[in-house]
């Protein structure tokens, strides 16, 4: 089983299927990646334009193409000598349709359903009118208000009863439909109706668990079910009682109400779900329920395609979506490991700075944001951290106190987003502590403060003790001691020897099952407050500059220097030299191109400042009641300056998105219109102002040359470092594209396919003069892929990383590193600064001569001035000439 070379991902949707994947495979081969790495492509949700909304793992998504265009592409990527990688999503399914069957079946049956153990929902939690049933979180006002306005209606058709609600639609119990078929049956006076009543009636009851009574339930409910089918079409009149009665009790709230309360799942106002959810969801997704991956028929019944896929050599590796919500992330990835034992597989692990994976992983790495952020770092000037940060402050009253702005937004979430979440680990840190005679004075409100502050205060996604198998590592104490002291520092009215007694809880130093459960628990709770505290609200507020606030990035970390790049390159390879690297995901923030300009501004600081000064002056006439706020102004011209040229529509649907995840003045669930409108009229009217453009576009214009230096070195540093490189679809171009689902427009594989032929006959000056159609950018990509081709041991497991550090004054401003003896990168950093001037710099090359692939030179000597280097193309691919 091949492990990749280079991967070029792609987002499968209705619009781009298998057929339209098949279709670029040629194009691929011919770029030089080795393998295509497609977004999950199991039945989901209809009109999903990402695939982690799965509903069915035994099949292949229909709106993709199906089983037919499946094999088809298979095929076809054999064909053009590609392998195929697959992004796998283990955590949590969807259950916004019926053809979940597994969820459906749990609504039907509850803890009687064949699948009540494959779904993380707590059948017991602490609200007592929750017991023994589902929340369901989807009603638009009170349920009362509801149920009183006729918007939840009964349907019967041949046999089956089902709930509906606008889109929504439920099962009905077996056993509730006693009743209403016995009323049925005594008005057509059928005693073969009244029997199936009856039947239904003695059904065993939803909270039997027992195996005989479970599938003593599931077998007579189907029976009973054709069994009414059948009579209602021997019997019109039995039928025409059924339907009839329907109709009565929807004309009834009351009788709709007693129905709805024999079920086992209990239709709530949607709002509550941010107090009540008992099931554990996808961060704050309530149609994404978590699964129980760490049981084992739940692993095989999920993987069962996936698993099909890597024997028969469909697949080369997986890309694990999220370890971080698994119970056990060590257990599922030995697991899957076991059962592919030569695959290739990454993890979507954030990793925060300075922390490693688990060594008992036994995969080949992350998917890369750890290098992303550290290469975006490195083109950022640490010179320019001061000036920026008091302009920042200055104009937008924002502090530049990061950990500060993370401590306070955890909170927010926390209150906001996950009440449900921490009041079910409080319900269970409670009972621990009615056990012990020291904490069990301890009142419910106590407990959920101070688990709050240690969430907040948590400096990782999460620890990965396994409280089953008692082993904690060095790491994990050091994580929980440091949450712990930060807690202390936070809030000296807490407790501090209830905060030891929590810190001693999740080291494994009390033991016990409830203990257990509450260690294993609250590891699950941290990694979604992480990501929307941080990720999904701190990044959209700590605006200081935005090419820094990426996943995994630490934006209040001013830039990376030489010598720490290299060190963390040399150690990818030495322990992880088969780690995806990326610079571009579906997840990012911004592409790649984008943060290469905005990086820029940190060379500028003064004219950056005078600019933001002179368009903001300019453009307060054009706000509403002094809106926008100063602070998503100051990241709307950070956002025009990287992705310009951009049209009104793109601009408009980026800023309501990044205002409601900034949660300042608006949010997705609570939108305030007043604030929108003063926002969408804010950006028409700028971008609809000759003089503001003119004066933007003027600025702008001396940046797009320095930003296309650093874009050209971010690939060439990516596809010859250590690592896998992934190339995000449509890249190998410039695209200046802004989050999603900006950056899941239609990519033009025409105009790729047309570029990538012409660059068969055209010399190194014509490429940099097609610079606007993106030329320089695709050269540099199928270049070094074929140097990787070429010379596969400089690059694998067995190669070896060598800084080279530049001679001179402009000596900060090179990158080169050697790949074993065969191969030198050399590429520039912070260009305007630089200025094209390289005065007495010079790199002390290894003995011999050596080729530039990107313009055919032959260089030599142990001095060579970077001049001569880089002297007809930014970025220099040197191989050892042939003697």
């Amino acid at each position: 089983m091949p492990v990749p070379s280079a991967t070029y991902r792609v987002q499968l949707h209705a619009e781009f299927g298998f057929k339209a994947a098949a279709a670029i495979a040629d194009y691929l081969s011919a770029l030089g990646v080795s393998h295509l790495y497609a977004s999950p492509y199991l039945q989901a949700n209809q009109g999903s334009t990402h695939g982690y909304d799965i509903l069915d793992h035994s099949r292949v998504s229909e709106e993709i193409g199906g089983e037919d265009a499946h094999a088809q592409l298979c095929e076809t990527l054999g064909r053009n000598n590609l392998g195929q990688i697959l992004d796998v999503v283990p955590n949590h399914m969807s259950i916004s349709s019926r053809d979940n069957v597994w969820w459906w079946d749990v609504l039907e049956n509850g803890q009687s359903s064949l699948y009540a153990h494959y779904f993380d929902v707590d059948w017991h939690p602490p609200e007592q009118k929750l017991h023994d049933t589902v929340l369901l979180p989807i009603l638009g006002d009170h349920y009362g208000r509801i149920v009183d306005a006729g918007e939840i209606t009964l349907q019967h058709h041949t046999g089956s009863f089902t709930f509906h609600y606008h889109d929504h639609v439920m099962p009905v119990a077996p056993r509730s439909l006693n009743e209403l078929l016995e009323r049925a049956a005594r008005r057509c006076d059928s005693p073969d109706l009244a029997f199936i009543a009856d039947s239904f009636g003695n059904l065993p009851h939803s909270t039997a668990t027992d195996w005989p009574s479970v599938t003593r339930r599931h077998r007579d409910k189907e029976v009973l079910r054709r069994q009414l089918a059948r009579l209602c079409a021997e019997s019109p009149a039995i039928a025409s009682a059924i339907d009839s009665l329907v109709e009565e009790v929807n004309r009834s709230p009351n009788e709709i109400d007693l129905l709805l309360d024999r079920q086992n799942y209990r239709l709530a106002y949607w709002r509550s779900a941010d107090q009540e959810l008992d099931y554990r969801r996808f961060f704050d997704i309530n149609t994404l329920v978590s699964l129980r991956i760490e049981d084992e028929r739940v692993f095989h019944d999920m993987h069962v395609l996936i698993l099909k896929w890597v024997r028969q050599g469909v697949l080369d590796g997986l890309r694990v979506d999220h370890p971080d919500g698994l119970r056990d992330p060590a257990q599922y990835f030995q697991r899957l490991k076991q059962a592919v034992p030569h695959g290739w597989i990454v993890v979507e692990k954030i990793l925060e700075p300075g922390e490693t994976l688990p060594e008992d992983w036994p995969v080949a790495g992350t998917t890369g944001y750890d290098f992303l952020n550290r290469l975006g770092s490195l083109l950022v000037d640490q010179a320019g951290e001061a000036p920026i940060s008091e302009f920042y402050t200055r104009f937008t009253g924002v502090s530049t106190d990061y950990l500060g702005m993370v401590h306070q937004k955890k909170h927010y979430v926390l209150k906001t987003l996950f009440g449900s979440d921490i009041n079910r680990l409080t319900f269970l840190l409670a009972k621990v502590c009615e056990r012990q005679k020291r904490y069990r004075d301890y009142s419910r409100r106590e407990l959920n403060a101070m688990l709050r502050e240690v969430i907040a205060c948590f400096p990782v996604y999460r620890t990965y003790l396994r409280a089953e198998a008692g082993q904690v590592s060095e790491r994990d104490i050091h994580y929980v001691t440091e949450a712990i002291e930060s807690a202390k520092r936070h809030r000296p009215d807490i407790d501090q020897d209830l905060l030891d007694f929590l810190r001693d809880l999740l080291l494994l130093r009390v033991r016990g099952t409830l203990e257990s459960e509450l260690v294993m628990r609250f590891q699950q709770h941290t990694g979604p407050v992480m990501a929307k505290g941080i990720e999904d609200t701190v990044f959209y507020n700590y605006n200081r500059l935005v090419a820094l606030n990426e996943v995994g990035g630490d934006p209040g970390r001013f830039g990376l220097s030489l010598e720490q790049f290299h060190a963390e390159c040399r150690e990818t390879q030495e322990h992880w030299p088969r780690s995806m690297i990326a610079t571009t995901t579906h997840d990012t923030k911004r592409s790649e191109d984008v943060r290469a300009r905005i990086s820029l501004l940190a060379e500028i600081p003064s004219r950056w400042a005078e600019a933001v000064e002179r368009w903001s002056a300019h453009n307060e006439p054009s706000k509403t009641g002094g809106f926008p706020d100063r602070n998503i102004e100051y990241l709307l011209y950070q956002t025009l300056v990287g992705a310009w040229p951009i049209d009104p529509a793109r601009t408009l649907e980026y800023v309501q998105k990044v205002s409601r995840e900034a949660k300042a003045y608006t949010s997705w669930t609570d939108p305030d219109p007043d604030y929108e409108e003063a926002l969408r009229s804010f950006v028409v009217a700028i971008l609809a102002d000759s003089k503001f453009v003119a004066d933007l576009i003027g600025f702008i214009s001396p940046l797009i040359a320095p930003g296309r230096i650093n874009s050209l070195a971010q690939v060439l540093i990516k596809l010859t470092a250590p690592g896998i490189p992934d190339i995000y679809q449509g890249n190998e171009l410039w695209d200046l594209s802004l989050v999603d689902p900006d950056n899941r427009r239609p990519v033009d594989f025409e105009i790729r396919r047309r570029l990538l032929e012409s660059l068969r006959t055209v010399t190194a000056e014509e490429i940099l003069a097609r610079s606007d159609e993106g030329l320089p950018k695709m050269w540099v990509t199928k270049q070094a892929l074929a140097v990787r081709k070429r010379m596969p041991e400089l690059f694998g497991p067995d190669g070896d990383y060598h800084p080279i550090r530049a001679e001179g004054s402009r000596a900060e401003h090179v990158v080169a590193f050697a790949r074993g003896h065969g191969c030198v990168i050399v590429a520039p950093r912070l260009p305007l600064r630089l200025d094209g001037c390289w005065e007495d710099t010079s790199l002390p090359l290894p003995d011999g001569g050596w080729t530039n692939e990107l313009t055919g030179d032959v260089v030599s000597g142990r001095s060579t001035p970077m001049k001569t280097l880089l002297e007809r193309f930014p970025v220099a691919l040197l191989t050892r000439t042939e003697r």
